[in-house]
């Protein structure tokens, strides 16, 4: 019975210590690495069974056999919105401390199913992973979906990633809980178009000046650093651009670098053509398109306005034609807010009704 008891609570204690469920996972385990898993946006792989990522709008699809299906990732990863056959989309928590096993479909009808997953927060301080899939005793994995043939980038702050979209109160305060990358306007254009997204996108960061930074700027924690790595804050791996090449990227940069009555526009111009052309380093292909908005007004969206106007006719003149500029209309409030002033749910609508038509007609996406 000592033997027995000791052999107890050394399980438990492995179990604690890897942060995992107290509960046996029961089913047939596909590891993160099977070949069938289709993975969308900047992903390190460095350990191929805990894939890393920390920007929004990275996807995980599959097909599968059998009657449900469960996924394991890290404790506190955070949070991501899952749609099981095409039917309307749902959002998982992973933000218990042993939270390692979720449950996103049970009961299905026999035959072959597919699970589409998007990480929908900002993960730069969770560090999420995803670790594979639990199926029925005996199912398995298919070869995944077609991914679409049309291919887009978004480069963004807090509005591309979807910052306080499920609050309805301008004065609530950030909370994982309230940001919502799928019901972003990028996102939202990206379906519209029937177009695969990859996303870079960070709130609070800018091109020369971060929110709050000195006017002289933030160098170390700007758009033009982070771009170059495979995830936020993390200079472990750089970016492979080799492993996605878009057809167009969309820019919506500046909101922070012209905030709080503290930033220099010469800087702030100088940044913005250094990183259009380091974009255009990295996609020579693609059509680059600058937008503004929708949070900025009056004296910084004027500004904002010619400094890319002027980028992009100096980039025709140098014989770039395929740089293209685009305003959202800004918020009044009309739609709503977000939290802490941010675009609200059908704020992010409009917006992406605004972007979708105009994508169209230059992509010719019809």
């Amino acid at each position: 019975m000592k033997r027995l008891m000791t052999a107890v609570v050394a399980l438990l204690a492995t179990l604690a210590a890897n942060a995992s469920t107290t509960l046996p996972v029961q089913g047939t385990i596909v590891p993160a690495d099977n070949a069938n898993i289709q993975y969308v946006g900047r992903i390190c792989f460095q350990n191929p069974k805990q894939p890393r990522f920390t920007f929004p709008g990275v996807q995980i699809n599959a097909r599968f056999t059998g009657t449900s299906l469960r996924m394991m990732a890290k404790p506190k990863s955070g949070y991501f919105m899952v749609q099981i056959d095409g039917a309307e989309p749902f959002k998982v928590s992973f933000m218990g401390e042993r939270d390692s096993v979720a449950t996103l479909a049970t009961a299905l009808q026999r035959g072959e199913h597919t699970v589409r997953m998007m990480y929908v927060i900002e993960g730069y301080e969770l560090k999420p992973d995803f670790r594979g899939f639990v199926l029925d005793e005996g199912a398995s994995l298919l070869p995944p979906p077609a991914l679409p043939e049309r291919t887009i980038e978004f480069i963004g702050n807090s509005i591309t990633c979807g910052y306080g979209n499920e609050s309805i109160s301008r004065d609530d305060p950030f909370e994982y809980a309230t940001e919502n990358h799928y019901y972003t306007y990028g996102q939202m254009t990206a379906r519209a178009l029937n177009a695969m997204a990859y996303v870079v996108a960070r709130s609070g960061i800018g091109v020369y000046r971060s929110f709050g930074g000195p006017k002289t700027g933030t160098p170390e924690n700007v758009m033009t650093t982070e771009y170059e790595y495979t995830n936020l804050y993390d200079r472990s791996e750089r970016w492979d651009f080799q492993r996605y090449q878009p057809q167009v990227v969309c820019i919506n940069l500046g909101t922070n670098d012209l905030s709080t009555n503290n930033y220099d526009v010469k800087l702030f111009q100088q940044a913005f053509y250094r990183f259009v052309s380091q974009v255009r380093g990295h996609n020579p292909k693609a059509k680059i398109v600058l937008l503004t908005g929708s949070m900025m007004n009056g004296k910084e969206l004027e500004i904002a306005k010619k400094v890319l106007n002027e980028i992009m006719e100096d980039a025709h003149k140098n014989g770039d034609n395929e740089v293209y500029r685009f305003d959202f209309t800004p918020h009044t409030g009309d739609l709503y807010y977000g939290a802490d002033w941010h675009p609200s749910l059908w704020q992010h609508q409009k917006m992406a009704g605004e972007l979708t038509a105009f994508l169209r007609t230059l992509m010719h996406w019809f």
